[in-house]
């Protein structure tokens, strides 16, 4: 098929937004040397803008190239549930009595183990809250799971090299550990009903991989930060006021309800309102909420689906070509340049498609899940948080790449077995 000239300018755009992505902390540099426009620059240094703004810029493209009611009829038409989900999950999950909650939870448990109580605890952050991203979604999970590990790995003190080895080790197992259940992971979710895969299935064919791969690379993680560690406190409550427990309990209740209704926008955003009430009339025991961490991942999730619904014409050939073995390898590729979900979207669209191909393509782009920040939608929650722990307050592209290219080898060595 011949693309048109929207569709090129539409892959034009979404090209340019990647290198855009890649060289956000080159934009931070330009701050500090130029502090005449450092707001400007420190606006295109934010990663999460990134893709907002190159949607932006798609719609008005397609208005010079056709009309402003086709533009603004492609706007309408996208689905934007997991942005809004995402931002809502994000600020439920990171208030205060949920991460108190979580905090004495994994303290419990890191006394019982044979570690120092800073190891234990960065390895269960590193480990068993992704992992526990299959219950209670991936986004949930990376925003507590980010919260925990800030003041522990991502803090002055690590190098910076064993801090990206650190995010991108998250990255992926978060990625990987939301495929123990058929509706916490994107990707999987984009499937789940099209082929008949149900919790059962992704437990026995997914989760027993996940879970040996998570457990590896967070335990070569922690082995070499644990110098950094032993001399650390462990991740203390946001206040020293303690939460009433029955506080906690409704701030879970509200989590629970935004996690049961993700597919319902009416009904979480309705909860995410009671919620910002609940908070203000109890606001003795809340910390800040994160509402513009919140607020730019859900626009920059919000700019990838804009942007990434055109570019469907060149994505969907490459996969419907691939052999199993090779689907497996070129959705790890692709992942790295564009949202995992789209691109198991894209496979359940395919007639015919067999059940390897099946396996393969979902494996594949869960694998790839950690490689960028735009290859699965809770990395940019991860990078809101903890981006203040890395030199010049930024997360390069390329380092982030590079960490992850080994947990991203254990996980896509298991899910080949």
């Amino acid at each position: 098929m011949q693309p048109t000239a929207l569709q090129l300018a539409a892959a034009v755009l979404f090209g340019l937004a990647l290198l855009h992505t890649f060289a956000a902390s080159w934009f931070e540099t330009l701050a500090h040397r130029y502090p005449l426009h450092s707001g400007l620059f420190h606006i295109l240094g934010e990663v999460e803008v990134v893709f907002g703004v190159w949607a932006f810029v798609l719609i008005v493209v397609m208005a010079v190239l056709g009309n402003g009611a086709d533009a603004l009829a492609y706007a309408e038409s996208r689905q934007y549930t997991e942005p809004l989900f995402v931002f809502v999950v994000m600020v439920v999950a990171a208030s205060r009595p949920v991460l108190e909650l979580v905090q004495q939870w994994l303290s419990s448990v890191a006394r019982v183990l044979p570690l120092p109580t800073p190891v234990a605890m960065a390895w269960l952050g590193m480990a068993l809250v992704p992992l526990l991203g299959s219950l209670i979604t991936e986004p949930a999970a990376m925003t507590l799971a980010a919260l925990i590990l800030a003041p522990l790995v991502f803090r002055q003190g690590p190098p910076e090299w064993l801090k990206y080895g650190a995010l991108g080790v998250l990255f992926v197992n978060v990625s990987v550990g939301g495929t123990l259940t058929s509706y916490a992971a994107p990707p999987v979710l984009m499937v789940a009903s099209v082929w008949g895969w149900d919790s059962a299935f992704m437990a026995s064919t997914f989760g027993w991989r996940a879970c040996i791969a998570v457990l590896v690379n967070a335990s070569v993680l922690v082995f070499l930060l644990r110098p950094y560690l032993k001399t650390t406190a462990a991740a203390k409550p946001m206040a020293t006021r303690p939460v009433p427990l029955v506080v906690s309990l409704i701030h879970l209740a509200f989590l629970a309800g935004v996690v049961v209704f993700a597919h319902h926008p009416v009904v979480f955003i309705g909860l995410f309102v009671f919620f910002i009430g609940y908070t203000q009339a109890y606001v003795r025991h809340q910390s800040p909420l994160i509402l513009k961490e919140g607020l730019l991942v859900g626009f920059f999730l919000a700019g990838l689906v804009v942007l990434g619904g055109m570019q469907q014409w060149w994505l969907q050939p490459i996969v419907s070509s691939l052999a199993p073995t090779a689907l497996f390898f070129g959705a790890l590729g692709l992942t790295a340049l564009t949202d995992n979900a789209a691109l198991t979207y894209l496979g359940s669209l395919i007639e015919g498609i067999s059940d390897p191909a099946k396996y393969m393509l979902v494996a594949g782009a869960v694998a790839g899940g950690g490689l960028t920040v735009i290859a699965n939608a809770p990395n940019p929650a991860g990078v809101a948080l903890l981006r203040k722990g890395f030199n010049d307050e930024s997360i390069g592209a390329l380092g982030l790449l590079a960490g992850a290219v080994l947990p991203t080898v254990v996980a896509a060595i298991l899910f080949l077995l």
